[in-house]
Parts: structure tokens; sequence; C-alpha cells
């Protein structure tokens, strides 16, 4: 497959992208790289490595849209920036996907304005693969639509749904809504109005309520919410993770040497924690929903992020599930 990435998005571009592109290279197969950026800075980083030549194409851009800059407007006045250009690489279709982590404002916007929704969609959402105690959970949407119809969130079930059968081969993967209490009549109007379009909607296996104390446990394959919802989830769910690991970290500085010999014995254990709630270890955030592959890694992605961003692209498309999606809405229509 062909991959267009916006070679100067993120915190730590075109550095971090660049490594992490040639370590995919070298790692996976069937796998052709078109990196956008200014020719000279991306060839530049290019020259430090050893790799096949023939599976990079170095697209020149000369433009950066930054985050701070108002999406649509950005991609109006800036057709030569590096994420347009990797967009359109979609769009045209030379390439099967795109991975950034620049701009998310502008890549949402772009995924939707440029390469198109699909037919019957009516809303495209952001749907991130979580870390559960009990196994991996998704979220969608988590911030791309922030007022949401209930109409909008069915089809956020049903995409989630798709997505998550192919990736991790579930027959019937569980689906709940995230409000503020289990029982059928609570929430808000949105929350309530939801429910009952799930309830009867006899393709999905559809669990109720899930409260946000419940999230975490991984016991639900897929939790539906509005954009603010998922991403006021999403942010509290990174920090309270972030914080306990701290929490531990400091807790093993101040203990007692027995203490921190018992802590080395269970090091492996701790590591094992940690990786499991590493972003880097998922590389990206799917924006089900729109015309083409669309993965959104995090702003502050490194190499191995990179890396593993293009893996999940990869699994993306080996999986047809921008087909499958496509199918089950147009039988709809």
């Amino acid at each position: 497959m062909r991959i267009a990435i916006d070679g100067m998005g993120g915190d730590n571009a075109p550095v971090a992208v660049i490594d992490g592109a040639i370590q995919a290279l070298k790692e996976y197969n069937n796998i052709e790289l078109y990196i956008t950026g200014p020719k000279e800075i991306i060839n530049s980083e290019l020259d430090k490595y050893t790799y096949p030549k023939d599976k990079v194409t170095v697209i020149d851009a000369k433009e950066v849209i930054l985050p701070s800059e108002h999406p649509v407007m950005a991609l109006r006045r800036k057709k030569d920036s590096s994420i347009v250009k990797s967009l359109n690489l979609v769009k045209d279709g030379t390439c099967d996907g795109i991975i950034s982590a620049g701009s998310t404002g502008a890549f949402l916007a772009g995924c939707t304005l440029i390469i198109g929704r699909i037919n019957g969609i009516e809303r495209p959402a952001l749907a991130p693969i979580m870390p559960g105690r009990h196994g991996n959970f998704m979220i969608v949407d988590v911030g791309a639509n922030v007022d949401c119809k209930p109409a909008f969130l069915v089809q956020f079930a049903k995409m989630g749904k798709i997505y998550y059968q192919k990736i991790f081969n579930v027959k019937n993967p569980s689906i709940g809504l995230i409000n503020i209490g289990e029982e059928e009549e609570k929430g808000n109007e949105l929350t309530k109005a939801t429910y009952q379009l799930l309830k009867e909607e006899n393709s999905l296996n559809f669990k109720g309520n899930i409260e946000p104390r419940d999230i975490p446990t991984g016991d639900t394959n897929i939790l539906v919410s509005d954009g603010f919802v998922g991403n006021t989830a999403l942010k509290m769910y990174e920090g309270s993770a972030s914080s306990i690991l701290g929490i531990m970290k400091d807790e093993v500085l101040r203990s007692s040497i027995i203490s921190k010999l018992g802590v080395v014995l269970l090091k492996p254990v701790l590591k094992n924690i940690m990786r499991k709630f590493d972003y880097k270890e998922v590389g990206g955030a799917p924006f089900l929903g729109v015309d083409g592959i669309c993965i959104k890694a995090h702003g502050s992605s490194d190499a191995k992020a990179f890396k593993n961003a293009i893996k999940q692209t990869k699994i993306f498309y080996e999986n047809d599930v921008l087909k499958h999606i496509k199918n089950e809405f147009s039988i709809e229509n």
C-alpha cells in the first residue's frame, strides 16, 4: 500500500517522522511512503539513513499549518502546506491512506473537506483505541463533533463496530453509551434519545449506559459519545494514568531499601503496565467515516509512535475496513 505522511506535522517533526518511517520500511512489507514537506529539509533527514530509495517519494511542500491557526482558513490559505499536499495524495488516489501528527483541527477539517465523507455518513468521528484492565476498548467520538444528534451517535456505533471487528477479530463487539448513570432514563436529551435508537438497532450488541467509572475496565468494547464528552473522558483517562504512574515513581524514590528491592522484583510487571498506557504502542486514532484511511497521530509522537501509526494504517488497509464501512452504509441507503 501507499501511505502519505505529513512530514512536518507534530512537535518532533521532521526528525521523529523520518526516523519512524525508516523503521517501518525495515519492519513491514509491501508499503511505499510519500513524505510531504520542504524537499531540502526532508531529504536532509533521509540522508542520515540507509533505506530502499524506491520505497520513498518526497513531495515538496513549502508551508506548515500551525495548531494555533484557524483550521478551515489555514487549509484555504496554505495550499502548499505539508498536510494539504498529503490529503490531496489520498484524494487523487495516489495514496491509500494518510498519517499526520499536525494540527488536529486542520487534519479533521481537511479529511472532510478535501478527501470527503463516505456516502451515507453524516459526521465522521475520531476513534482511538484505549487500554483497559480486561482488554482494549474504543471511544467514538473524542472531539471531531462537539455537538451531535442521536442519529450521529448511532452511526458512530456502527462504524466503530466494523473497525473493532476487523482489527481485533471480534465477531460481535459490545457497545455502550457513555452516560451519568446506568438507568435507561438517565442523562440529557441527547443520551436518552440515543439510548432508544441503539436499543432498537438489532445489528448492534448494545449493553446500555456505561458510567465513566466503568470505562477503564475495558469490559465494553466500544463506547459511544458526542465529541465533547468523549474528549473529556479521553483526556481525564490519559491524565489519570500519567498521575498514577507518577505517584508510583515518587513512592519508590521515598521508600526504604527493602521496599526498593521489592520494586526490583516487580519491575517486569511495572514495565508491562507502563507499556499498556503508552500511546506510542497504538500510534494514532482513525478518523472513521471519511473516504480514505486517515490516522491522526499524537502531537508529541516520537519515532516509535510514527512507526506504529504506519502499522495501524497497514492493518486498516489489509482488513478492508474502508470497504466494509462503505458497504454497511450503502445497504442502508
